[in-house]
């Protein structure tokens, strides 16, 4: 049994790493199906031929004899809305509030009930990525709009209610605060720390892939078991800042993941991190899968026990494991 405390890179925050000798992948792999709960395409509100059973569309994209490939909406079960009043009220010494203001939309990522964003190609990624981009960029440009949530929920274990893939967007009156810890941590640095810590990732234990343009890598202090980020090589702040070319490098990295999570059966999250307007931030995505539960000690300590070391999880994404 290994035992290591770790603090991230750049965040005070900790993690416990207490690996099991000779605990290999495949005893990680859940039997359960993820989406037993499924009511087919005949009732999902997702699938073609029932877009009049969710919101007003706000767009597509077209496919093929007058479909489409992707298209969003807004939630039918927001969290936030725009008719409320975005200003933060600190006026009283311990409550601060205001209303929950902004725009949450669900993007449905294939017009195909059977797939998933596990089984999209890259071009299909890349597609979906461009939406990100563009979703993003919009919603910025609203006023008293701060901050982007995507994110990708896959698997209730996930957080996912309708089986049918899709990704959420979620505008918001202010930072987040892990963002904000974020940008907080890089001011500290002369320079970015994560440029500095892709070169070294890029020749660790924990160095999955790399091409022309992206990193990837099991962090050093992995909160989930099998956690895996993607760097962009260059600075890059913000999906738009990619080429078509260096976005479709990109999605074939996500791909690459995305197939070892496969023979997990793992349900997962996907996050994109990237600096609000007049900030810095070294663009990533963390893939996040959500094979352990967290109890008593984490939520009490915030300190995270993973029993999947980053350097053992980075061999199996390699498909080094045994």
């Amino acid at each position: 049994m290994k035992m290591e405390l770790r603090k991230d890179y750049i965040l005070d925050e900790w993690v416990i790493i207490a690996t099991g000798r000779g605990k290999r992948p495949e005893q990680f792999k859940t039997e359960d199906n993820i989406y037993a709960n499924d009511s087919g395409p005949e009732k999902c509100f997702f699938c073609p031929g029932h877009e009049e059973l969710t919101p007003p569309e706000i767009g597509r994209v077209k496919g093929e004899h007058g479909g489409w490939k992707l298209r969003w909406f807004p939630n039918k079960f927001a969290a936030v809305d725009k008719k409320g009043n975005p200003t933060i009220n600190t006026a009283d010494k311990f409550f601060t509030y205001s209303d929950a203001y902004g725009v949450h939309s669900v993007i449905v990522e294939t017009p195909e009930h059977s797939k998933q964003m596990i089984d999209l190609s890259e071009d299909e990624l890349m597609e979906l990525l461009k939406v990100y981009a563009n979703r993003i960029d919009e919603r910025l440009n609203e006023p008293n709009i701060k901050y982007v949530s995507v994110f990708k929920n896959e698997g209730p274990k996930a957080g996912t209610s309708i089986v049918h893939s899709h990704s959420q967007l979620i505008s918001l009156n202010i930072v987040p605060p892990i963002v904000q810890q974020k940008l907080d941590a890089v001011k500290k640095y002369p320079s970015c720390p994560y440029c500095d810590i892709l070169k070294i990732e890029s020749k660790s234990l924990r160095h999955v892939h790399e091409d022309d343009t992206t990193v990837t890598f099991t962090p050093y202090a992995s909160r989930f078991n099998f956690e895996v980020w993607i760097f962009p090589k260059s600075h890059y702040r913000t999906l738009m800042d990619f080429s078509d070319d260096e976005l479709f490098d990109l999605a074939s990295a996500l791909k690459r993941v995305l197939r070892k999570i496969k023979e997990l059966n793992a349900n997962f999250n996907i996050a994109l991190y990237y600096p609000p307007k007049g900030a810095d931030l070294h663009f990533h995505i963390e893939i996040l899968p959500r094979i352990a539960t967290w109890a008593g000690f984490e939520l009490e300590t915030g300190i995270i026990i993973n029993v999947v070391s980053p350097e053992d999880a980075a061999a199996f994404y390699r498909g080094e494991h045994k």
